[in-house]
């Protein structure tokens, strides 16, 4: 595969970052490319599984699938396993500033609590390098790459059990090729509907696809729309299993509805989730999930280490772009929730900070890809509130000036104010014009560390946008 690494160049910082950027333009990444990058079907999975000896057989696995909270549910549930004394492989995407991030192993660390590592640069030249013409002759799409890479490098990493983030939807999805002990199932809502379907059960259906045989599963939130598809794909998954002679009741025990259930610890949730690092609003029905889900599996843990397992995940796992603080002065927080599903809690969450005087005003950086409803959103963003759109470099991109337009239309035809909205071309200079409004509204005074009143700058919409911006804010 000479465009991405050249016959006889050996590994150096300067060739993995070639490599890398080969890697996304030959085999362009859903997050890059939108769905022209989704190839749907696991026959090349499984060939290739076949290939490198199946290695997501030689550790344990759980499968996280759902319209939003994947990433949340699958942190936390690998911090959790960490804290039990488990090597934890975890494999979620997007990234926010490191390819690396996507695969990742957590470990308990002695006295000092638990470590994280990344695939290193190597491992990943290396497995490109090996396999390279296999990539290219069988066309595998960029997720498909990096899942069997994540599941290699497991096995080789030696982990006790990981836990796998689906891509895309689940029947078809690259990682749909493991037997886990445990399927996860977030919730559903109307995203990807070019590819999973328009209704909300047609996208269950997909999600429902990574149910197995014999395998429990957990829903984070029921739905009477989507509960019958769930349903009816665990029994008709489960009534030719052997284990269950057409026991139906035994069957339908496999399922169980984490908000239809009070699982262990929800009863000090609130004290949980007030001191959890995972500040979202959005978190409370992901606790629940998890909780109902560490109920299932059972891991050997005392309650002090699974508390503090749940309250330290991001810091545990290194996980980045969920309500995730990013500058004391100016105050910016973003989180990549780029759909109305999750942005409704997101914003009312900004609404209440603001009405509560816990911000004294809010400047919301905000930029969408094209392929998105994001009319849908413009219902949700808090009224009283000062908008800069923006856009990424990435070419799913929507135009700063046309998503500007568009809300300035909605707020035409809706009534509410249209004042303070403004539009940035590119993400740098969309932070520039914010930090100018963050202190015209500061008054000249400094911030003390988010910890008393005063402005803030949300970035989201788009995992690009908060991407680039993490970037721009690392950098200085």
């Amino acid at each position: 595969m000479e465009n991405l690494i050249i016959k006889g160049t050996s590994f150096s910082e300067d060739n993995y970052e070639k490599m890398i950027n080969a890697l996304f333009v030959r085999f362009p990444s859903f997050q890059k490319v939108g769905a022209g990058a989704y190839k749907p079907g696991l026959d090349r999975m499984e060939f290739f599984d076949s290939l490198t000896g199946h290695p997501h057989k030689k550790y344990r696995t759980i499968h996280i699938a759902g319209t939003n909270g994947k990433g949340s549910v699958a942190n936390m549930l690998a911090a959790v396993l960490a804290a039990s004394g488990e090597k934890v492989g975890l494999y979620t995407s997007p990234h926010i500033l490191d390819f690396r991030e996507r695969i990742r192993a957590v470990t308990e660390d002695g006295p000092s609590g638990t470590a994280v590592e990344l695939i290193s640069k190597e491992y990943v030249w290396n497995y490109v390098k090996q396999w390279g013409e296999t990539f290219d002759h069988l066309e595998m799409s960029f997720f498909e790459i990096t899942t069997a890479m994540a599941f290699s490098w497991f096995t080789d990493t030696g982990v006790d059990a990981a836990v796998i983030e689906t891509g895309l939807g689940g029947r078809l999805d690259s990682t749909n090729i493991i037997s886990p002990e445990l399927s996860v199932i977030t919730n559903i809502g109307l995203d990807h509907c070019d590819i999973l379907g328009e209704s909300l059960p047609e996208i269950a259906f997909e999600k429902a696809g990574i149910i197995k045989p014999e395998v429990p599963v957990v829903v984070g939130e029921s739905n009477p729309e989507t509960d019958p598809v769930f349903e009816r794909k665990v029994l008709y998954t489960n009534l030719p299993s052997p284990a269950f002679m057409g026991d139906r009741s035994r069957i339908m025990s496999l399922l169980a509805f984490a908000d239809k259930v009070e699982p262990p610890l929800w009863k000090d949730h609130a004290a949980i989730l007030r001191d959890m690092d995972l500040r979202g609003e959005y978190q409370e029905k992901n606790l629940r999930t998890v909780l109902a889900a560490i109920d299932v599996l059972k891991p050997r843990i005392s309650g002090d280490a699974l508390l503090y397992a749940l309250e330290h995940t991001a810091s545990i796992t290194g996980f980045h772009g969920r309500w995730e603080k990013l500058s004391d002065d100016p105050y910016i927080i973003c989180d990549i929730g780029h759909n109305a599903h999750g942005l409704k809690y997101n914003f009312h969450q900004l609404g209440h900070m603001l009405s509560s005087g816990e911000c004294t005003s809010l400047i919301v950086i905000y930029g969408s890809v094209s392929d998105k409803d994001y009319e849908s959103v413009f219902p949700l963003m808090p009224e009283n509130a000062t908008y800069v759109f923006t856009n990424a470099s990435s070419r799913r991109a929507l135009p700063a000036g046309t998503l500007k337009d568009r809300y300035l239309e909605f707020c035409g035809k809706s009534g509410r104010p249209s004042e303070n909205v403004y539009c940035a071309p590119s993400v740098g200079e969309a932070l520039s014009l914010a930090s100018g409004l963050y202190k015209a509204a500061q008054g000249g005074k400094g911030s003390a560390e988010g910890k008393t009143a005063g402005p803030l700058i949300y970035i989201g919409g788009s995992t690009y946008v908060v991407a680039e911006a993490a970037a721009i804010l690392v950098n200085r």
